[in-house]
């Protein structure tokens, strides 16, 4: 699997702060929370943020800021995300008093057969071929969002990114890292070098970049709306790409695709209720994980023991065999969620844990059956309306085909080629997907919507973050800049198994001597830098309802308000 680290900005969870009298586990550099009264967002890009921040002030609702904020990434952080993608969200509606669940991702081609495509080394699909190739579905997102919850007009909402991507942006530094790294993967695929890297290379820091045919597209959408893209001239476009270049769209294939909204899944973590989103995508994993943890005092443990961090590897061990086993499409597979939700299934898993010793490998449970890179921003309105969204290429740039100004996103390199199991390729399914959008209540009342980009690490960053804000009581900024954890080489959905107990990534504030004690117990310890995801966040007050916001300073974005 192709994966995309990030670039460091600055010296991560150094010892800015030494003193005494912070809690434990906060010793790391960080920033202020931002607040506000009327609005908020969250986002990897400042102007992107900017935009965002303007539809709030013109009346526009949390959605709305949200859709356009999303178009902007798609010009401003192509390699992360754009209409090449998929898309899903997570929606507090403060007139119905509801959380709603926003699945917007694609569905394999009628066409693709696992026996037509070319298994890679590993016995998976190749991730940048399209064969990779399933119907984007970020447009009807946008389609779904704006109809259930938007006030402006979508022309509106897409005027910003339109001038954009006509009149051009600059490139920030983190950014421009990984869209040198796209140099390098995809120059060679057809449409990529035209469209991203003008004047023959990738933009560097600070230089502009414009997309005119993106602009053209957004125009079509703007007008034509959702059908512009599954029935008009962009699906026009797409489909003769497609066969163009070895792919099996078919015109069924697009004018076929829908969303759905699906209820949220949950858990009650000390007190606190987090959401996710259920199967096809991953979010089941990092309930489970919390669920697994509840039995631990890992505040008595402490951020600075080796203890907490074994403890944390080995729930996320655990949570993701059986992520690998059973996440699937529900409408071709029979899915356990409740019984992956139980809290005495959790507790039976954590029996499982040796405090003393990284286990090398553990088999998926036998849940019961009830049958019954990627962008993330966060925003908030004056009326009480929230949305947690996030939205993928998959890899950076996607499959690095690029067609119409964008990249067409490979999110099925995520199937199963092997037949009969709950991930298995086939015709019109959706991949197991990694991208989740997340939320949280107190007392019933919306406070959380957060999310952390970052394919497999998103389910154990999620966690992680809610350890950090409920355990450790840190704030909204310090939740996500604390140094983090990051476990690779678990089983996967696509077949692959575990062996050797995985690697386990640190950054650099885990004190010294818990690396060296992780290592006694068995961990496959190894130190790095970029590879933790993107957290964004946005809360707001239950009592008082002044919003606070808080993004990734492993990112180039920022938090704003008005």
């Amino acid at each position: 699997m192709r994966r995309w680290p990030g670039i460091v900005l600055v010296a991560l969870m150094g010892s800015a702060s030494t003193g005494t009298d912070r809690p434990e586990g906060r010793a790391f550099a960080t920033r202020s929370v931002v607040f506000a009264r009327h609005g908020m967002v969250a986002a990897a890009h400042p102007l992107a943020v900017q935009i965002g921040v303007d539809v709030l002030r013109k009346g526009g609702s949390a959605a709305d800021a949200a859709i356009a904020v999303n178009a902007a990434l798609g010009v401003m952080e192509p390699m992360s995300c754009g209409i090449g993608g998929d898309l899903f969200a997570i929606v507090w509606d403060a007139k119905t008093g509801r959380l709603y669940g926003l699945n917007g991702s694609g569905r394999a081609p009628a066409a693709l057969t696992a026996d037509k495509v070319p298994a890679d080394a590993n016995g998976n699909i190749p991730a940048s071929s399209p064969y990779a190739w399933t119907v984007p579905g970020t447009v009807d997102g946008w389609s779904e969002l704006h109809a259930k919850f938007g006030r402006l007009p979508m022309a509106e909402l897409l005027a910003p990114s339109i001038a954009a991507a006509r009149d051009g942006a600059p490139v920030p530094q983190v950014i421009a890292g990984l869209w040198e790294r796209g140099e390098a993967l995809d120059r060679g695929k057809p449409g990529f070098a035209s469209t991203y890297l003008p004047g023959g290379r990738a933009p560097r820091e600070g230089e502009v970049f414009r997309n005119p045919e993106l602009a053209t597209a957004y125009e079509a959408i703007a007008r034509g709306g959702r059908d512009a893209f599954y029935r008009g001239r962009i699906a026009t476009d797409v489909v003769a790409f497609s066969k163009a270049n070895g792919g099996f769209f078919s015109e069924q294939d697009l004018s076929r695709h829908h969303s759905d909204w699906v209820e949220p899944v949950s858990t009650d973590y000390r007190g606190v209720r987090v959401f996710e989103l259920p199967p096809n995508t991953q979010g089941i994993a990092a309930l489970e994980m919390l669920n697994i943890l509840e039995g631990y005092d890992l505040k008595a443990m402490g951020r600075e023991s080796a203890a907490f961090w074994h403890t944390m590897v080995e729930a996320k061990k655990l949570a993701y065999e059986d992520r690998a086993r059973y996440i699937a499409d529900p409408a071709f597979a029979q899915v356990p969620v409740e019984g992956l939700l139980g809290k005495d299934y959790a507790r039976a898993r954590a029996k499982l844990i040796d405090p003393q010793r990284a286990a090398a490998r553990y088999e998926a449970g036998q849940p019961a059956l009830n049958r019954g890179d990627t962008t993330y921003l966060a925003v908030a309105d004056g009326e009480g309306g929230m949305v947690s969204l996030i939205q993928s290429n998959y890899s950076g740039f996607g499959s690095g085909y690029a067609v119409d100004g964008f990249a067409l996103h490979n999110r099925g390199a995520l199937f199963d080629l092997r037949p009969g199991r709950p991930n298995s390729l086939v015709p019109g399914k959706r991949p197991f997907h990694t991208i989740i959008p997340a939320f949280a209540m107190r007392d019933g009342k919306p406070w959380l919507a957060f999310g952390l980009m970052g394919g497999d690490m998103q389910a154990q960053g999620h966690v992680q973050v809610v350890v950090n804000l409920v355990d450790f009581a840190m704030n909204l900024q310090e939740a996500g800049d604390a140094a983090r954890f990051y476990h690779t080489e678990s089983s996967e959905p696509t077949g692959t198994v575990m062996a050797g107990g995985g690697i386990l990534h640190l950054e650099s504030g885990v004190p010294d001597e818990v690396r060296r004690e992780l290592v006694k117990r068995g961990h496959r310890v190894v130190d790095a830098v970029g590879l933790f995801g993107g957290y964004q966040a946005v809360a707001r007050d239950p009592v008082t309802g002044v919003l606070a916001g808080a993004t990734e300073s492993r990112k180039d974005g920022c938090a704003m308000g008005y």
